[in-house]
């Protein structure tokens, strides 16, 4: 391994893609430490660190799917969740509207306009996210977070406010595209990593800080066996795929007998990722927000802010088998994937080629979508049963950083990372950072045949 690790090192253009991936995390980072004006820190942070009401779960839920910092009260608070909201949105329509779609075939300059909308539809969503932010949290008489003076001028303080939480976001959708063209892996994955990760001393050094007696060691030795079990099967499932054989046509040419090989056509047990968990928490934050923000309605900050809740569970999982096999029915197209093993010269043996391979192709998605779906929902759920009834400061740290979902994000993330160094390495001749055994290059070769694979949003997620 220690080899492995060198030759990273030894080609420039490797070494000169990680050194630039770390250096705009670490801008990325320094986002975090420029406070917005006019904000109290220290009531702030006092009021957060109190017995975990609706407001801390609510900033706890966000930053593990944005890798922000809202209780900071920072220029990068917000994070890179507008721009996920928007990508999703315009996979979606993509998909749904027939003039996007035709817009998104047209090419690089169908991309780049879909792009453009993207980016419109994310400064939208910024400054809807930052007047939330500014009405439910900042601006509640009940909180006091602001200092005495600004009150006088509230009408341009929110504006400012609004205008510099919509700039940070728009600067780090900046340093994400830009780790994806001239980095390692894709910006936006590693800067949700980054942000889940980067929260690991504070929580671990916040939790020894409560002291620990029988119970509290007993619920740790738990927490971290199930964490243990968790990542194992996170990365199993990952890496898990529904290998269909697939068989090419003999062609002859003079004296010589071309094609005839058998392949395999991966579909990953997991097809949608962690798209299913990042619509389904997207969805479940807008009641916890109004109920923030909107007096009388503080119910529903109660119950769909509480990851312990019953109600919070059972629509969480639900929301994750909804969108599990929405996702993968979006982008999965069985019908284009028989059309090219047709035109290819390859067929699945004993299902003859066209309508009944694609009709065999769905039902097997099906399958293991429905395997995906259920590992999902319980990977998500877990946290639920550790967190104890008592809602406490200890209990939300086990429930935000090591949850199932950021589990789940930074093994995804760093899976795809790792086959992308690895690629490059191959590349220039290298072994592999991380040696796989068995025919890789004919289950790659067949994936690519097909040319059924596609992006994900966050990168990674989807193949």
């Amino acid at each position: 391994m220690s080899f492995s690790v060198a030759n990273l090192f030894k080609v420039k253009e490797i070494r000169n893609k990680i050194l630039i991936t770390l250096g705009l995390l670490i801008v990325y980072r320094i986002g975090f430490w420029i406070p917005l004006p006019g904000v109290n820190q220290a009531k702030i942070v006092d009021q957060l660190d109190g017995e975990g009401g609706g407001l801390g779960r609510l900033f706890g839920m966000m930053n593990v799917l944005t890798g922000g910092n809202l209780q900071s009260a920072t220029l990068f608070s917000l994070g890179v969740m507008p721009y996920i909201s928007a990508s999703i949105i315009f996979s979606l329509l993509s998909k749904a509207v027939p003039s996007l779609e035709k817009i998104a075939k047209e090419g690089a300059s169908g991309q780049k306009k879909i792009n453009q909308m993207t980016r419109l539809a994310t400064v939208f969503i910024c400054l809807v996210q930052s007047w939330f932010v500014i009405f439910g949290v900042l601006g509640n008489d009940a909180n006091d977070i602001l200092h005495a003076g600004v009150r006088e001028w509230f009408g341009i303080y929110c504006v400012i406010v609004m205008i510099a939480l919509t700039a940070g976001t728009m600067f780090i959708m900046w340093l994400g595209e830009q780790i994806t063209e001239h980095g390692v892996g894709n910006g936006i994955s590693l800067i949700i990593m980054a942000g889940i990760i980067s929260s690991l001393y504070p929580s671990i050094s916040q939790y020894f800080s409560f002291g620990f007696g029988r119970e509290e060691w007993q619920k740790l030795l738990m927490f971290m066996a199930a964490w243990g079990v968790v990542v194992v099967a996170v990365v199993y499932m990952t890496k898990a795929q529904r290998r269909i054989p697939i068989q090419q046509a003999k062609h002859t040419r003079g004296r010589r007998v071309y094609g005839g090989q058998r392949l395999f056509l991966p579909f990953k047990v997991n097809q949608a990722g962690v798209m299913p968990i990042i619509f389904g928490s997207t969805l479940l934050l807008i009641p916890t927000m109004i109920g923030s923000a909107v007096p009388g309605l503080g119910f529903l900050s109660d119950t769909f802010g509480n990851q312990t809740g019953f109600w919070y569970v059972t629509t969480f999982s639900a929301l994750i088998f909804f969108f599990s096999f929405f996702w993968t029915s979006m982008m999965f197209q069985p019908a284009e994937i028989a059309n090219n093993l047709r035109e290819g010269g390859s067929f699945v043996p004993g299902i003859r080629p066209g309508k009944p391979t694609a009709d065999y192709l769905e039902a097997t998605m099906l399958r293991i979508t429905l395997v995906g779906a259920l590992f999902l929902s319980v990977v998500s759920v877990i946290p639920a049963f550790f967190g104890g009834g008592s809602g406490s400061q200890m209990d939300q740290v086990l429930l935000y950083f090591m949850s199932g979902t950021s589990i789940l994000i930074v093994v995804s993330v760093a899976l795809d990372m790792v086959e992308k160094i690895n690629a490059l390495l191959v590349m220039r001749n290298y072994e592999g950072f991380m040696t796989e055994h068995g025919s890789q290059g004919g289950q790659q070769s067949g994936s690519g045949s097909t040319g059924w694979g596609r992006r994900s949003p966050t990168g990674g997620a989807t193949s």
